[in-house]
């Protein structure tokens, strides 16, 4: 990999996390890895990270038995840009049209780099992605919905694929499998824009009558299964998804994909829709959790999550899989629909003690639960507070299952294995986060700096503090990790030398 001249102290740090020894390099055969990915779940969501109002056994199971990081983040606080970082290794911000993606946007990862799966690939792995995806599809200008649609995700490193094409309160609302929508008729073709209202389908602006949940702000587009959406579509009638089913679809569909390549070794990226909006769980789970559907969602999340772990025990596939559970970004509460979130949170705090949330530059929008469970390599009941960002889990697996990475590839990312597994205690020299407006954050240590920006500081209608500030902000952690105390006029050496290692670490494309 190209190496970096860098004139300072990041120098020795950069080339100590490549350097790390890793035992687990030696392991004979090569663990299964399943990754779940969920949507918009906040570090205080789940009981095994301290929510007292909601229970979620089957995630803190995997607390349970593996090891649970309690300062871990993703690369951003919205869906997108992290989930691009997770599969390159390469922070989103380097490049363009990497922001929330539209339904009908372009595949916005290089088909000419190796990616997270497609490195596993080549070690051997069967790839799997299953679920949510929100990363483009089809050529520039956006896919044929009536046709093969390519490239996607089999084109960037993937064997199989069933999945949304983006999110739940996005239009195409259709599940496509490898390179076709599924269930499509051909005479009944689907069209889509996120311009103009195309064919004569009801809106949710204009049928409001029609709806079986109101939106709050936004998201009036085409009424589909009696939620209206962002964007407009026509066709597709038959293939059209029932949202009260998703959550089973997608589980039945990884449990499938886990039956039929047992034999491994395999790789599944398994990305849930729960709890993005909007939300609407299976009646199994109608006012189970007394929070409304964001709770029962949860809930809903927690069984799925019980699902897969089922079926890797009656495999007899558990000691021979590790489990990776996160998410993609912090929580939000009311994200444009009327579902009661906020007023049914009764006393429940998605954010934990943080600041912010899902679009934020605070913390609370990208510290986020992380889990790793390996039985027999990765120890029990464990808890690290070491700093560690999901774009390493690249080169961290490439270790694992000896792969060099190519020169440019996963640029971001260091080999932060033996921590992963709670082999070593070793953290991140430095982590960099990006929010909705591309604010860039750097924490360190103990510290954490936020640059300066003019944007505004509350996001009208879901009233998240979004962080901004144009004389940017200081914050030492260790003492204030609500961040309610900015120190930048009291510190300004720290904030000068957390400045300078965020703007070495932007001045360069990585390694």
């Amino acid at each position: 990999m190209k190496k970096l001249n860098f004139k300072s102290c990041l120098t020795v740090c950069f080339f100590s996390l490549t350097a790390i020894s890793v035992d687990a390099q030696t392991t004979a055969s090569k663990p299964n890895i399943v990754i779940i990915y969920t949507d918009d779940l906040g570090y205080g969501d789940i009981s095994t990270y301290g929510a007292t109002k909601i229970k979620t056994p089957n995630i803190d199971r995997i607390a349970a038995e593996g090891l649970k990081f309690t300062n871990s983040h993703t690369t951003s606080s919205t869906c997108t840009p992290a989930r691009f970082s997770l599969l390159t290794g390469k922070y989103a911000w380097r490049k363009t049209g990497t922001g929330i993606a539209p339904g009908d946007a372009a595949l916005i990862i290089p088909t000419n780099i190796t990616t997270l799966p497609g490195m596993l690939q080549k070690a051997g792995y069967y790839t799997g992605a299953v679920g949510k995806w929100h990363l483009g599809l089809g050529p520039a200008g956006g896919p044929n919905w009536n046709g093969d649609i390519t490239p996607g995700p089999l084109e960037v490193g993937f064997n199989y694929c069933f999945l949304m094409p983006a999110t739940g309160d996005r239009v195409p609302c259709v599940y496509m499998e490898n390179h076709r929508i599924v269930d499509l008729d051909p005479a009944d073709p689907i069209m889509v824009s996120y311009k103009n209202k195309i064919g004569n389908e009801p809106t949710g602006s204009e049928n409001p009558e029609l709806l079986k949940m109101m939106y709050s702000h936004g998201h009036d587009n085409t009424i589909i299964n009696g939620v209206s959406r962002i964007g407009w579509m026509s066709g597709g009638k038959k293939a059209r998804w029932i949202d009260e089913d998703m959550a089973d679809v997608f589980t039945n569909r990884a449990n499938r994909f886990i039956e039929d390549h047992q034999n491994g070794p395999f790789f599944l990226y398994f990305a849930t829709h729960q709890i993005h909006v909007p939300r609407l769980p299976n009646s199994r789970f109608l006012g189970k959790s007394g929070m409304g559907p964001r709770g029962d969602a949860i809930l809903e999340l927690d069984w799925s999550v019980g699902e897969v772990l089922k079926t890797l025990d009656r495999l007899n596939l558990t000691d021979k899989t590790m489990v990776i559970f996160s998410s993609d970004n912090g929580p939000v509460v009311d994200d444009g629909y009327k579902d009661k979130a906020v007023e049914m949170l009764n006393g429940h705090t998605p954010s934990g003690e943080f600041r912010g949330g899902k679009y934020s530059a605070f913390d609370a929008g990208t510290r986020v639960p992380f889990i790793v469970r390996w039985p027999g390599h990765v120890k029990s009941n464990k808890i690290s507070d070491a700093l560690m960002s999901q774009v390493d889990l690249y080169a961290s697996l490439a270790s694992l299952t000896g792969q060099a990475i190519a020169q440019g590839d996963a640029p971001d990312s260091f080999n932060m294995l033996n921590s992963f597994l709670g082999k070593s205690h070793k953290e991140r020299s430095y982590v960099v986060e990006q929010s909705l407006n591309n604010t860039l954050s750097i924490l360190q240590g103990k510290w954490k700096y936020i640059e300066p920006n003019k944007g505004p500081q509350v996001m009208a209608n879901t009233n998240i503090e979004l962080g901004n500030d144009p004389k940017g902000q200081l914050f030492k952690l260790s003492r204030d990790p609500g961040e309610k105390n900015n120190l930048i006029s009291k510190e300004p050496e720290k904030a000068a030398q957390l400045l300078h290692v965020l703007n070495t670490v932007r001045g360069h494309e990585g390694k």
